[in-house]
């Protein structure tokens, strides 16, 4: 798929409408972490550097089409401000008379960020004439929001039918770095997965037994896994739902072409998260939970972490959010680190990933990339078509005319 690059664009003069990927965390009416908005800096100044004028739009949490304060765009303001080193105003709407009048007197390398795009059920409806409205407002279209490609939003997939558009910076390195671990991959792959919900990853799951080497398998999923192998997990939760295609993957994986897939033989359980907790092996559980992976599972995990070229990274593998069950996580970044430093590629992913190296203040720099979606990375690594590179991909066709 080839898409549109800034590289190519004429922006000098010209109102750029910016798809942002920002849902940063508000408390008290001011941003607790920026990290999101700074992975989009480098697009925002390109952008300001040549000659445009800025219209951010961007969502904030599921207010479900409805205006809830504590989710207002506004709080982002200053953070731009101090980012760009740019004048930034603030429209309490992202369609109608006001951003439309603040968007026609914009300035060159000014910048106008909108309210909160899903305070307009339109926007989740892919509505055609709320994504003509948005439009209206600009010359040009950026995607820099691959957070949100795997959506099929007004501001995703309609702006791009009635706009030149173009794929941000930030986007263009996601799609690079992550199609490496497809395409043209160094061997050998190892994919570490983790998290509750089986459905978004039995799909990539499913790939990396064809493309990897090893798969380890961490948090409420491994659960599944092992319930499926013919364990008793005790109290552990399992996704019910899913226990007939881990069964399925479990058989798949005997196959010695297959990725090895590992689970966790070895955990560290409790009978609540506040407990007091033991290590343990699955025959020893006695109707406990298990809450993070044991030392001889970590060492499996270890091993096959550092004889591997290329690792993709997405979701902690225990209950990272209780310090004394983070230990397994900690000890798989640790692990990862190294092995980037001896020269593997690592590609690290996820909302609850990124959370745990913010909580515990760990390097995100020590890895080679680290993908800011986590819906949007399971399913491009997966082999599913995001439906936002699909629309700026024909975006090009519709310049082009």
């Amino acid at each position: 798929m080839q898409l549109p690059l800034l590289s190519d664009a004429s922006l000098n003069g010209k109102r750029v409408l910016l798809r942002a990927g920002f849902d940063v965390p508000i408390e008290n009416g001011a941003v607790v972490d920026t990290s999101r908005i700074e992975t989009m800096v480098p697009t925002m100044k390109h952008l300001l550097d040549a000659g445009a004028a800025l219209i951010v739009m961007a969502h904030q949490g599921r207010p479900k089409g409805e205006r809830v304060p504590e989710m207002s765009q506004e709080p982002i303001v200053p953070v731009l401000k101090e980012l760009l080193d740019a004048e930034v105003s603030f429209s309490s709407t992202c369609i109608g008379d006001e951003p439309t009048q603040k968007a026609k007197a914009l300035k060159s390398g000014e910048v106008l960020l909108l309210e909160n795009l899903r305070y307009h059920p339109e926007e989740r409806a892919n509505d055609a004439a709320f994504a003509k409205a948005l439009a209206s407002l600009a010359d040009v279209y950026v995607n820099d929001a691959f957070t949100n490609c795997h959506r099929k939003h007004a501001s995703m997939v309609g702006v791009p039918k009635h706009l030149p558009s173009y794929c941000g910076l930030h986007l263009q390195a996601e799609i690079e770095h992550l199609s490496l671990a497809l395409e043209s991959p160094k061997q050998p792959i190892t994919l570490i997965i983790s998290g509750v919900k089986m459905e978004t990853k039995v799909p990539v799951i499913r790939r990396f037994l064809d493309i990897g080497d090893d798969i380890l398998i961490g948090g409420g999923i491994a659960n599944t896994f092992l319930m499926a192998a013919g364990y008793d997990v005790g109290a552990s939760k399992v996704d019910e739902e899913f226990v007939d295609d881990a069964r399925e993957i479990l058989e798949i994986a005997k196959n010695e072409e297959n990725a090895n897939l590992h689970l966790p033989l070895h955990v560290v359980c409790a009978n609540s998260p506040d407990a007091d907790q033991k290590d343990c092996g699955l025959d020893e559980l006695d109707g406990d939970a298990i809450f993070d992976l044991g030392v001889q599972s970590l060492d499996d995990y270890v091993e096959a972490i550092q004889k591997s070229s290329t690792i993709i990274w997405n979701g902690p593998i225990g209950f990272y959010e209780k310090e004394q069950f983070s230990a397994g996580t900690h000890t798989i970044a640790d692990a990862v680190v190294g092995a980037t430093e001896k020269g593997s590629i690592s590609i690290l992913g996820g909302g609850d990933t990124i959370d745990f190296h913010t909580r515990y203040d760990r390097d995100l720099s020590a890895y080679s990339h680290v993908s800011m979606g986590g819906g949007a990375m399971l399913e491009f690594l997966s082999g599913k078509e995001l439906p936002a590179l699909q629309a700026l991909a024909s975006s090009v066709v519709v310049k082009a005319g």
